[in-house]
């Protein structure tokens, strides 16, 4: 397939900090790969895709929102009816400004795109806040905000697996930090893979190097750690909120995360707090 190079200030143009656009892919094969000095952020909002890039040919399918870093030829295919998909090309000089906030070396930040995936409720609200990009004018500051709080959220949830990582582990990984599901333990995470629990065992064990049950206590605890800091909620409130019941067990596990007990963490973050009178 051949590379096409794009000048850059055609797409974003002299005065703007980035492009907004919405479009229905084609569904013909691109007979060319695309390359330019800008980064891209796209997503699926309806349908499915193909992404072309390198060597490798990937299933995009509703909800796949990619990070393409500057310099990558790739392109994408529309497949079967209405494959909607929202495109924002964004200046170097705004990434850079954003990379100065500590975000890990993924995202905008890799050598290859980067592919998360975004669930109903997630998808909705990030259209949500695209249509207020859309109409915002294209300043850096309207772009800016945009992607700290994009960045920020998939910071919290990504669970930084390895590339070659299977699609579905990678979904349970994110779903797993939602308390419908830690709750449940490792059968929550389990039921949200659509897969035998041994499976998702040995396949965590591959590519995180721990168990599914190591994986959600550590996220129940981060649950616990925060409210434990930031409510009044009781121990035994808190404990049930991460799904568990056994006192002694609760202790055991936020000590062996953070080296203190429940209550030495919340004296220690909650001291000086004035309260409303």
């Amino acid at each position: 397939m051949k590379y096409v190079e794009i000048n850059s200030d055609a797409i974003v143009g002299p005065d703007a900090a980035f492009h907004f656009t919405r479009a229905v892919l084609d569904t013909a094969r691109p007979k060319a790969l695309h390359h330019h000095t800008l980064y891209e952020v796209f997503w699926l909002h309806n349908g499915r895709a193909r992404h072309y890039y390198a060597d490798t040919r990937e299933m995009l399918q509703e909800g796949d929102l990619v990070f393409v870093p500057p310099g990558v030829a790739h392109a994408v295919q529309g497949v079967g009816e209405e494959p909607h998909l929202v495109n924002i090309v964004v200046s170097a000089g705004v990434v850079d400004r954003i990379a100065a906030h500590g975000f890990q070396k993924r995202f905008f930040w890799g050598q290859a795109p980067h592919r998360v995936h975004r669930d109903i409720r997630r998808l909705s609200d990030l259209s949500h806040r695209a249509v207020a990009l859309e109409r915002a004018p294209r300043t850096a500051l309207h772009i800016e905000a945009f992607l700290l709080a994009l960045l920020a959220e998939l910071d919290v949830e990504d669970p930084q697996l390895p590339q070659d990582a299977p699609d579905w582990l990678v979904r349970a990984c994110v779903a797993a930090r939602d308390p419908d599901v830690f709750r449940d333990g490792s059968a929550g995470l389990a039921r949200a893979s659509g897969k035998a629990h041994a499976h998702v065992s040995r396949t965590m064990q591959k590519y995180l190097g721990q168990t599914p049950s190591d994986y959600v206590n550590r996220i129940r605890m981060d649950h616990a750690a925060r409210q434990l800091a930031g409510t009044g909620d009781t121990l035994a409130e808190i404990a049930a909120e991460c799904g568990i019941t056994n006192m002694s067990h609760f202790h055991r596990l936020f000590r062996a995360q953070f080296n203190v007990t429940p209550r030495q963490f919340r004296m220690s973050h909650q001291k000086g707090i004035v309260q409303p009178i």
